[in-house]
C-alpha cells in the first residue's frame, strides 16, 4: 500500500520577494498538478529550461520532497535529458538549498556550458538526481 504525504509549497525568502505574480500563479498552478508522490522519493517538476549569454543552462524545477527526511544538495549528481537523452550532467553542492520533509519548493539549477553533452532543444526536458 502506498502512503501520500501532505505536500506544502514554499518559496525560499529571496525567491519569495522577486517572484512575479504571473510566476508565482504558475508555480502554484504545477504544485497543484504534482504535489502527490510516494513518501520514498523526491520528484522534480519542469517548469522551465533556457540558456544564458555565457551558453549555461537553467533548469528551474519544483523539488518535491515526499521523505520523511531533510532534503540537501552536497554532491549530488544531477542530469538533464531531452528525449530520453542525458544532454546535461553536473555535481551539485548547494549549501543554502535544504528541503524539509514533505515541502516542495522551485530551485534553478545551472549546469554549466561546460558540462553540456549536446544540442538542447530546450523542449520537453527534465531533471533527475542520479
Amino acid at each position: 500500500m502506498e502512503v501520500f504525504s501532505i505536500q506544502i509549497l514554499k518559496f525560499e525568502p529571496s525567491w519569495d520577494k522577486a517572484l512575479s505574480n504571473k510566476d508565482r500563479e504558475e508555480i502554484n498552478a504545477i504544485f497543484l498538478e504534482t504535489n502527490k508522490g510516494s513518501l520514498l522519493n523526491v520528484h522534480l517538476s519542469p517548469i522551465r529550461q533556457v540558456t544564458n549569454h555565457r551558453g549555461d543552462l537553467l533548469v528551474t524545477v519544483l523539488v518535491h520532497n515526499f521523505t520523511h527526511k531533510e532534503l540537501t544538495f552536497k554532491e549530488k549528481i544531477l542530469v538533464y535529458i531531452e528525449n530520453e537523452i542525458i544532454m546535461a550532467k553536473h555535481v551539485f553542492t548547494l549549501p543554502s538549498l535544504i528541503i524539509q520533509p514533505q515541502v516542495s519548493m522551485p530551485w534553478t539549477f545551472i549546469f554549466p556550458a561546460n558540462s553540456l553533452h549536446s544540442h538542447l532543444t530546450l523542449e520537453n526536458g527534465r531533471l533527475e538526481i542520479k
